[in-house]
């Protein structure tokens, strides 16, 4: 009886420990960020993000959907099938050539970085420049856009601003941890800090007096004082400044996927996809490298 009673008892302890082992499991799947973050983690250590891609079919992609010609919603509908801009279609065709699909988290910049550590992205494609600070972090694709930075100001007097130095005391509008803000910051301006709002929040400002200044980078800027022909705002005639690289940011040690997304790019440079897609929305090729004297900025810790 006493055998029995042992039996019986062990028995329902192996019922208790699957049961439980079976709830885990279960509140794993039910979060496809919690169980993201752990492959992610996995496939860091590994360097093996491109097979965890693979096995996913699937390419997760960070952007913000407010960047006019970049990432933005083509109609009053924020939804997958109006996303459009140079920077998602180009990872669409990313993704195409890769073969597996495509899918775009919307974010504000400021938390796309964080999103690529944390695994909750695969990588983030919304303008973002290569800068050496950001490369002891992150890995970069290939360029697919070259530019320059220049300022948004008030038509009627350019807001008191005819030199970079000019940026002391001014307020600029951006985002906390952009490169624009840094180097508003470097100059001596203030910066104005905004979540993931759209270019009307940051350039209405500038025509309202709230702010003087925006600093971005030059195909945004140009697409965006167009957008809104009724405020007193222009690009500077005068000021090119910073040049820049946009690339792909994904994982540090991401040689597999990093690798793959290059190739990828590299066919759409030489089949003429890149341009194709900078010029429809760009109205220029920004698939190639600026020319002209565009100004360095020295001291600053990108």
């Amino acid at each position: 009886m006493k055998k029995s009673f042992i039996t019986i008892l062990l028995l329902l302890i192996f019922v208790l420990v699957s049961a439980c082992g079976e709830q885990n499991t279960s509140e794993g799947n039910g979060s496809n960020t919690e169980e993201k973050n752990e492959n992610t983690e996995e496939a860091t250590t590994k360097g093996e993000e491109w097979e965890r891609v693979q096995d996913a079919g699937e390419l997760v992609v960070g952007t913000s959907g407010t960047l006019i010609a970049a990432s933005y919603y083509d109609g009053e509908e924020e939804n997958t099938d109006a996303l459009t801009g140079y920077d998602v279609e180009v990872m669409r065709e990313i993704a195409n050539r890769l073969g597996v699909d495509v899918s775009f988290e919307i974010m504000g910049i400021d938390g796309m970085l964080p999103a690529i550590k944390s695994g909750r992205i695969d990588v983030a494609a919304n303008d973002i420049e290569i800068t050496p600070k950001r490369e002891e972090e992150f890995d970069f694709s290939e360029p697919y856009k070259y530019s320059y930075s220049t300022m948004v100001v008030r038509e009627k007097d350019n807001s008191g601003i005819n030199s970079l130095e000019d940026l002391a005391g001014k307020k600029a509008g951006g985002g906390a941890t952009t490169i624009y803000s840094q180097i508003a910051e470097h100059y001596g301006a203030e910066v104005v800090t905004y979540g993931n709002a759209g270019n009307e929040a940051y350039l209405r400002d500038v025509d309202n007096g709230r702010t003087d200044v925006v600093i971005n980078d030059y195909y945004l800027s140009k697409f965006g004082v167009g957008a809104f022909p009724d405020f007193d705002i222009t690009l500077h005639p005068e000021l090119k400044f910073n040049p820049t690289e946009t690339a792909v940011i994904m994982p540090k040690g991401a040689d597999g996927l990093s690798e793959r997304i290059n190739d990828a790019l590299e066919a759409m440079r030489e089949d003429g996809t890149l341009t194709e897609l900078a010029e429809k929305f760009y109205k220029e090729d920004a698939s190639q490298k600026q020319e002209g004297d565009i100004v360095e900025i020295e001291g600053l810790d990108l």
